[in-house]
């Protein structure tokens, strides 16, 4: 059982966190955090922590926060304003061990080891620990936790205990703590309980399995509640004590449809094939993924190690099983933001799942086209046409970003992102056109797709008003930058709102020829005819943009040129954000960006800055971005990436990375993955410079002068492709599929299977770079 207990011996494979300290703890806990997409569970130690029910001391630090979710169970808790948001589950990972009537808790006593691990390659937390208590006596164990990424209904704790005394009252309780917190109970016995959200009435259920072996035999457990066992026996010294448990969650949308026999069949299915089955089915699973996922970089452990990170994360998070959820901006690793979904999926997240994983990507769009009437109800709502989504969505694709929150005085403040953040309509729309020409998903895009981008082209031409000076306008909104609200002409959201009616009357067009049928009945059921189709060509003619064709510099909304200059680099020693530091009034009076805004569109349209445009965009607002967001980093690094400015694409790709692997206290609330994602795209979208969404697969790699080789795979229209690029040549194998074309910095050749492509160039072709200093 040991050697199970072991992590990967390669390196870069695992992460590992020694000792303690209460400031880091809970960040350690979203950073080792377990997941499958449907299940999602905090790295919180099982042995040795007390129980955990305190909220309200705010001057108090948190020694943990342990936390199991389920995907999509939402619920309205009591809190002002009231927001939905996920409710955690019982912590079925919790374990007692009880000597000589003390408990063994960390606080007590001398902790001699305490180490966590997280196994990337096999997907598993592995722990170990030496514990001393006040009596003296020296207790050690391992732990192995899972989430099975090949049955999601389950999860696996196995662990080793051992004493170094002979007649020691030993007392081991294995619970499922805090169970039904915040649910009403339905029915609790012995291996399962169900129990049922008190709003939204989704119902849950778990069940569990423990055996105790020592030294090799089973030990009967007595059973005093349902969902816990207890085991008694007295040491002796050396004696191996071998805890198993399996879990199975189920859930249920609806009242009246009981989970529970799918969770009892799910334990059954982990009980017949025992733990050892268990373990080496998921790590077969996770095998698969990185075979598919997996970047290698020579020449830069550490951001190879970081690249693991992101992909560990972005696999944890999806399940192309359910597509009535999707990643909220902490995955399933924490609290923050209530699981609620932002454009971070569309944005940050969609692009890795489009080339490695298209069957998650769909699903993930496929919650967005089930969310179009309520998309619809909000732009009715506020007057428009079309769909218009929430800036925060949960289950119900309503708005659920809170209207007002209360301020460090106590005072009502407004929140404006969920009235004017409108550019999550293009943002959602760019993601289905993107994934469409990826995949070649015709099914979709015939059925979900088109609709989609009809839709929130609708809103667009209604949001993007003609005013005497011969433009449409759009005003009132919030750009990426939300230092700045209620802003008029933002450029980011003005250039996609344009390029979404485009995609979408280009979607129509192909809709009435390749299918007519289809194309008619999608036009008469959302009433939609010649008339209004004019006028969104009139609108992507005349949609104001802020670029100065003179200059070819985009103003990031109308008057941000007229604001106060400021020196963001006056404030770089600052912990606090520049907006906290400043105050809000000074802030939203200078010309400082939060965040990644026409940088962004750099990276999304590149086709709307031709020649020079990009780098001089990026030349006139990187120095004016203080990375107020943890998505801010990543999306420079793509661009400097795609400029050929790699000493500060790495630079940006490694402060996105600390972001979630150095112990911050910020990240207690979850890992940040939509920077994850981001740092996937800097490296994938940016270095490589890999283009999906053409009539060919692209490459156009940049690559750093200290990396020696990027490797990586790809998949795109049904075809799975390896990639391997040096300094100087590309080399391209088609894995699966049928042959391709494939276009290397502009030299289109054919793909072939079974033959693989070397593609040559001097060394300054695949260097070339665009000077952003010039």
């Amino acid at each position: 059982m040991l050697d199970l207990l072991q992590p990967t011996e390669a390196p870069g494979w695992v992460l590992a966190h020694e000792g303690y300290n209460v400031l880091t703890e809970s960040a350690v806990e979203s950073r080792f955090a377990l997941g499958n997409g449907f299940l999602g569970m905090r790295a919180a130690r099982s042995t040795s922590r007390g129980p955990t029910w305190v909220s309200w001391l705010g001057y108090i630090r948190w020694a943990s926060w342990p936390r199991c979710y389920v995907a999509g169970l939402f619920d309205m808790p009591n809190t002002e304003p009231p927001v939905p948001a996920l409710v955690p589950v019982a912590d079925w990972s919790r374990v007692r061990l009880i000597l000589d009537g003390e408990p063994l808790v960390s606080r007590e006593g001398e902790m001699l080891r305490g180490l966590r691990r997280l196994d990337m390659r096999r997907g598993v937390l592995l722990s170990e620990w030496t514990h001393r208590t006040p009596a003296g006596i020296t207790a050690t164990g391992h732990e192995l936790r899972l989430l099975s990424l090949a049955d999601r209904a389950a999860g696996l704790q196995v662990q080793r205990v051992v004493l170094d005394r002979d007649g020691i009252d030993v007392r081991l309780e294995a619970s499922f703590g805090l169970a039904g917190l915040g649910m009403e109970p339905i029915r609790l016995e012995n291996e399962v309980g169900t129990w049922r959200t008190e709003g939204t009435g989704k119902v849950v259920a778990m069940a569990g399995d423990a055996e105790l072996r020592l030294e090799g035999a089973s030990v009967p457990a007595e059973r005093p509640f349902p969902l816990r066992w207890i085991w008694r026996w007295r040491s002796k010294a050396g004696q191996v004590a071998e805890l198993a448990r399996h879990v199975a969650v189920a859930r249920s949308d609806r009242p009246a449809e009981d989970p529970t026999p799918q969770a009892e069949a799910a334990l059954e299915r982990g009980t017949n094939l025992g733990w050892r089955a268990v373990l080496r089915a998921h790590e077969a699973a996770w095998n698969d993924h990185w075979e598919d996922g997996g970047i290698d970089i020579d020449g830069d452990d550490d951001l190879e190690r970081a690249l693991r990170f992101a992909v560990y994360h972005l696999t944890s998070a999806a399940n192309p099983d359910d597509d009535r959820v999707s990643i909220g901006a902490r995955g399933l690793t924490g609290d923050a933001y209530f699981g609620h979904v932002f454009w971070d999926t569309e944005t940050y997240l969609l692009p890795y799942y489009t080339a490695v994983w298209p069957e998650a990507a769909r699903a993930l769009l496929m919650y967005r086209y089930h969310m179009l009437p309520a998309a619809r109800a909000k732009a009715e709502l506020f007057g428009y046409r079309g769909a218009l989504y929430p800036w925060e969505s949960a289950d119900t694709g309503e708005e659920t970003t809170p209207e007002t929150v209360l301020g460090p005085a106590g005072q009502p403040v407004e929140i404006l992102t969920g009235k004017m953040e409108h550019h999550i309509s293009a943002d959602i729309a760019y993601a289905v056109w993107q994934y469409w020409r990826a995949t070649g998903d015709d099914d979709f895009f015939r059925d979900a797709g088109v609709e989609i981008l009809v839709e929130t082209a609708r809103f667009w031409a209604s949001r993007a008003v003609a005013e005497a000076d011969g433009g449409r306008h759009i005003r009132h909104v919030i750009g990426p930058d939300e230092y700045h609200e209620d802003v008029d002409d933002n450029a980011f959201t003005n250039v996609m709102a344009r390029w979404n009616i485009a995609r979408a009357l280009d979607a129509l067009d192909l809709l009435r020829k390749r299918w007519p049928d289809h194309a008619a009945a999608l036009q008469d059921r959302i009433a939609l005819d010649d008339g209004e189709l004019d006028d969104w060509r009139d609108a992507v003619a005349r949609i104001v943009t802020g670029l100065d064709p003179t200059t070819g510099l985009y103003e990031q909304f109308a008057g941000f040129h007229a604001l106060k200059p400021l020196d963001v680099r006056d404030y770089v020693t600052h912990a606090l954000p520049i907006d906290v530091v400043i105050g809000r009034e000074q802030t939203q009076g200078s010309q400082v960006v939060k965040q990644a805004d026409v940088v962004a569109l750099i990276a999304l349209l590149p086709e709307a800055f031709p020649g020079q445009g990009a780098a001089v965009n990026f030349r006139h607002y990187e120095p004016r971005c203080a990375h107020g967001s943890s998505l801010s980093a990543a999306m420079h690094a793509r661009v400097a990436a795609r400029l050929g400015d790699s000493e500060m694409a790495l630079r940006y790709m490694r402060e996105t990375a600390s972001l979630d692997l150095d112990p911050d206290p910020n990240s207690a609330g979850g890992v940040r993955i939509a920077g994850l994602g981001g740092l996937w795209q800097a490296a994938i979208l940016g270095i490589a410079g890999l283009n999906l969404a053409g009539e060919t697969l692209e490459l156009d790699p940049k690559l750093p002068p200290t990396w020696r080789r990027l490797s990586f795979k790809v998949r795109w229209r049904g075809r799975s492709v390896g990639l391997s690029i040096t300094g100087d040549a590309v080399e391209a194998t088609l894995i699966d599929g049928d042959e391709i074309d494939i276009t290397v910095a502009g030299d289109t050749r054919t793909l072939q299977p079974r033959s693989p492509l070397h593609v040559g160039r001097s060394s300054a072709a695949f260097r070339g770079a665009v000077d952003v200093d010039a």
